[in-house]
């Protein structure tokens, strides 16, 4: 079997299986697949700028690389209904934002684009939610965007 990341809004129990790209984005699924030895937990936000995209930030214990290490691949500016993405921004890149960014976006929808405060932002796709799984976990993000942030767990689906 193929490697995969299962998504799981905790407290709803919505979940998406979510197939990695390894020959379109191996150094990423590599990268993330080792981050996640063990599943995180984390408070799942809408995106403000990019449309139908959730988006968790992998915390401090998963950080067991170097981010500016891993190549672009499979990149875009407007990610499709599925998409999973990975996004790194360093310290203080954006006007007042002294924090970096480790984050795993999903988009739920298509129509989003990767447009944010500092123009088109291109990010690696590596990961596509089956299709049969999206409808459920899509009414929950679309939740997030009118009732505040979730709870998501991201764990290696084995």
């Amino acid at each position: 079997m193929s490697r995969a990341l299962r998504f799981t809004f905790v407290e709803e129990g919505a979940t998406g299986l979510v197939p990695l790209h390894e020959r379109l984005a191996p150094v990423t699924v590599e990268t993330i697949w080792t981050a996640l030895a063990r599943p995180i937990r984390g408070i799942s936000f809408h995106a403000a700028y990019a449309g139908p995209e959730i988006m968790v930030g992998i915390p401090p214990e998963a950080q067991s690389f170097d981010p500016r290490a891993v190549p672009a691949e499979n990149q875009t500016v407007r990610p499709g209904a599925g998409d999973l993405l990975w996004f790194y921004q360093a310290p203080r890149m954006m006007k007042g934002l002294e924090d970096e960014l480790w984050e795993l976006g999903l988009f739920y929808d298509d129509g989003g684009s990767t447009f944010g405060p500092l123009g088109w932002t291109p990010v690696t796709i590596f990961g596509r939610m089956r299709h049969e799984d999206l409808p459920a976990f899509a009414a929950c993000c679309r939740e997030i965007r009118l009732k505040g942030a979730k709870l998501l767990e991201v764990a290696r689906a084995e």
